[in-house]
């Protein structure tokens, strides 16, 4: 396995944001672009490499195909359909299952023994498909989850505050999508809980679920104004891949999987904070929850299950 070396699957708006990203932050000895518009892969390609005189350090990248996965170290899947307008998720799914199941298959002839992470949507399920397909351990396959969402949490949450979003600790958690909550009671600014600044400044309560219904909403604002979001999830990935690269043990909201009963689930890959090192998922943080964050997690997988039924339905389980 050679390290960082990173094959982008898909070199759509997502995977070419994450790939700008990286160029400009290094830290990435090799960056190989697979997607099944090779003309396009070489042009990214080139354009990628021509700023190379400028960024922060030595980097090759090239374009090529699935073979070149076997001494990759991490996979990103970015490709897949994009949903149509009118379109339901469950098509939506049903077209990027059988997309992942392909992809995922040719990764693995490679020999591929590396991480991959996901990005398709609908990404909790698109995670579970890869998993299942690729055979890998649980802990090297696992989704962007809400890792976004949590951004645009902190983002929000510190124009509210007028404090810097990094030093806001607070997490979405659950489906990457509308089901999505925070536990209120897990977010601190600093090291006050963001409930007792409330209470003290007399902010109302329901301003936080605004705040929220602002992270949930985000992404159909953002497709409604400029038809697609992608420097965001570009970052997401990018600090995702960081983490890996450099063995950070850091915690990001990823699509993990969830057995063996934590958080009351079992066989179901989720955004939940997990402790992400080389290794993939370390380990998962079990946060205690409430009765209403619990039934809004349980809601969540189950909106997942219930697709991932009805795909089964189809013949695509």
């Amino acid at each position: 396995m050679k390290k960082g070396k990173i094959v982008l699957v898909g070199t759509g708006f997502v995977g070419m944001s994450m790939a700008y990203s990286m160029l400009n932050r290094g830290g990435i000895n090799e960056l190989v672009l697979v997607d099944l518009d090779k003309d396009k892969t070489i042009g990214e390609e080139m354009d990628l490499s021509h700023g190379l005189p400028y960024a922060p350090q030595k980097m090759v990248i090239k374009a090529g195909d699935y073979s070149e996965c076997k001494d990759a170290q991490i996979v990103v899947i970015t490709a897949g359909a994009a949903q149509k307008p009118g379109q339901t998720r469950l098509e939506l799914a049903e077209v990027n299952t059988k997309i992942m199941k392909s992809i995922t298959q040719q990764i693995m002839a490679s020999g591929f023994d590396g991480i991959i992470i996901v990005a398709t949507n609908p990404v909790d399920l698109m995670t579970y498909v890869v998993a299942k397909v690729s055979g890998l351990p649980k802990n090297q396959v696992f989704g962007s989850g809400t890792v976004l969402d949590t951004a645009r949490l902190r983002y929000l949450l510190a124009d509210y505050f007028k404090v810097s979003s990094k030093n806001i600790h607070a997490y979405i958690m659950g489906e990457h999508g509308d089901s999505s909550f925070v536990p209120w009671k897990h977010a601190y600014v600093g090291c006050k809980s963001i409930m007792d600044i409330m209470k003290d400044n007399n902010h109302p309560i329901s301003d936080l679920d605004k705040i929220h219904k602002g992270v949930v909403d985000a992404a159909y604002e953002i497709i409604e104004k400029k038809k697609a979001t992608y420097y965001g999830i570009g970052m997401a990935l990018n600090r995702i891949v960081r983490a890996i690269l450099d063995g950070e043990n850091s915690i990001l909201t990823v699509s993990a999987y969830l057995e063996n009963g934590m958080y009351g689930q079992d066989d179901i890959y989720i955004g939940v904070p997990a402790i992400i090192n080389s290794k993939g998922v370390r380990e998962l943080l079990e946060l205690d929850l409430d009765e209403k964050e619990q039934a809004k997690l349980n809601n969540s997988c189950n909106i997942i299950k219930q697709m991932r039924t009805n795909l089964g339905q189809k013949g695509h389980s």
